[in-house]
């Protein structure tokens, strides 16, 4: 990988080298004897965009609570405007001037779009009835400054993810904040939606707030902060700025030295036997006329833009959703599942795209979890299906050895694990089933640099070992290091297929936006 500096922030940007906002001092924190924190220290100056970045567990969210007031530090010590604060409950950290917009947005869906922006913040009463009117004419211009183009009077119900990140910035900014923790602020938000998000931290940054800015994008830590500090193992292990910001100086701190590149396969898979043909699928207005062939020990992508059809593709084949026309053939033979069970029983697993709420029970432990789709193999027998608690302890730790997923035992609840290693459950579950044909929607979504290259070499080695293995993904840095091939969505159909030399990243994202073209073939 050749080291590259970081882009200049944009132009305008204030200077940062003036007296710090926040400054936190070795600050520490433990629960139940587990060590979070061992030491991290981060100064944060006025109009800056400072990435905070590391891999999951390795303390930045411990560090966002503190500075929260959700929680508070053993030891350490932290400066706001050069004065000692004790930072003892939320409301303290909004008096301070921090706001927290955090990945599980907050906002109540039965208010309007400006009482959700007047969150815990005092009203302006008339004759002891609150003047949302007075209010809306204060608010409108902080609204029009951000972008949001909802009405401040409609419900929120409906808005997308995009337009509630917009109401938290305006919430923060009629608080009058001076420093504004984002924490994963694109993960589920679309490339355009992503863009807008960006300029406005450039905007922020350019008026004098500061902007504590949490990511996994490193494309987009390069591209916004004036500096960026990077945690590993609890401690804060080095703070990057002007030539030394660079993308593998940050992968080395984040992980602790270098990234192996994945190898492929040298020959063509495309020789190896079909698993899956698909021709003509549709089911109107997201998939239309889809056509491909899955070869065994391949990892084929599907790339494009959200919305693009992508997941939809994937519900039909796992029969979650029934087409409205088309062909799909399993091993040369008719294939048209009613319901996933049926894809079950034929051979599918399905990793999907939101793992917390579709593909994990939170609540329930690491070996619950394990074995959500493999019951029979940890039950005594059929007559009296009990289950076999030392089987169940087995098989469970194998998985755990053999994925290395981090956690204290097989009985810790699975919500409590980092992003990553929730991921590797998932997939941990359909590998105790031996699936022939392995599905991943957006398999590294929300997860840390270090657990990513994990689990693109588990796929590599499940693909070697004879799986089909199909990747949907809409980071087009994903797939060309990953997939033996690409195929390109829009609008529904397959615009392009990618392999060999012309599988490039700028060449998925040109594609991405093709409209209503035939499916292609840009491969040598």
């Amino acid at each position: 990988m050749t080291p590259q500096a970081a882009p200049r922030p944009a132009e305008g940007m204030p200077a940062t080298d003036g007296a710090p906002f926040l400054v936190a001092e070795d600050v520490a924190k433990s629960y139940g004897g587990v060590q979070a924190l061992k030491g991290v220290s981060l100064t944060v100056r006025p109009g800056e965009v400072h990435g905070l970045v590391g891999a999951n567990g390795a303390g930045k969210s411990t560090l966002i609570r503190i500075l929260a007031g959700l929680t508070q530090p053993d030891r350490g010590r932290i400066d706001v405007d050069g004065t000692p604060a004790s930072i003892s409950a939320p409301q303290r950290a909004v008096d301070l001037g921090m706001t927290f917009i955090h990945q599980e947005l907050a906002f109540v869906p039965g208010m309007t779009v400006l009482q959700n922006i007047m969150l815990g913040l005092p009203q302006r009463q008339r004759f002891g009835v609150v003047d949302w009117r007075s209010i809306a004419r204060e608010v409108e211009p902080v609204a029009r400054r951000v972008g949001l183009a909802a009405p401040l009077f409609s419900s929120v119900k409906g808005l997308s993810v995009a337009e509630k990140w917009l109401i938290n910035i305006c919430r923060a900014l009629v608080r009058k904040a001076r420093l504004i923790v984002m924490d994963e602020p694109t993960a589920s938000l679309s490339a355009t939606e992503a863009e807008t998000l960006l300029r406005i931290v450039e905007d922020l940054s350019r008026s004098g707030v500061a902007v504590l800015y949490v990511s996994h994008r490193l494309d987009e830590i390069l591209r916004l902060c004036h500096r960026v500090t990077a945690f590993r193992d609890g401690r804060s292990v080095a703070t990057m700025e002007g030539a030394g910001l660079t993308r593998l100086a940050l992968v080395e701190a984040i992980v602790g030295g270098a990234v192996e590149r994945l190898e492929k396969p040298a020959g063509d898979v495309r020789r190896n036997e079909v698993v899956l043909a698909v021709s003509g699928l549709t089911r109107l207005p997201r998939v239309r006329d889809v056509g491909f062939e899955l070869h065994r020990g391949e990892v084929l992508g599907i790339g494009g833009l959200v919305g693009a059809g992508r997941t939809e593709l994937v519900r039909l084949l796992y029969g979650a959703d029934r087409p409205d026309g088309g062909v799909m053939r399993l091993d040369g033979a008719p294939f048209a599942p009613r319901r996933p069970a049926d894809a079950v029983k034929a051979g599918f697993g399905l990793v999907p795209e939101e793992r917390r709420s579709e593909g994990l029970v939170l609540a329930k432990s690491v070996a619950f979890n394990l074995h959500l789709s493999s019951l029979s193999r940890i039950v005594s027998g059929p007559l009296v299906p009990l289950v076999s608690a030392a089987r169940q302890r087995t098989l469970s730790n194998d998985m755990i050895r053999d994925l290395a997923i981090k956690t204290p035992d097989m009985h810790a609840p699975v919500g409590r694990l980092s992003g990553g290693n929730q991921q590797k459950v998932v997939i941990g579950r359909w590998l105790l089933r031996a699936p022939r044909i392995l599905m991943l929607d957006e398999p590294t979504r929300g997860v840390d640099i270090g657990a990513r290259g994990e689990i693109h070499r588990l796929i590599r080695d499940l693909a070697r070992q004879g799986m089909a293995v199909l990747v949907v993904s809409s980071e087009p840095d994903e797939l060309p290091d990953l997939c033996d091939r690409v195929l390109v969505m829009a609008e529904g159909r397959i615009v392009r297929e990618l392999r060999g030399s012309a599988l490039t990243r700028n060449a998925i994202i040109e594609a991405s936006y093709a409209e209503g073209r035939n499916a292609g073939d840009s491969s040598p």
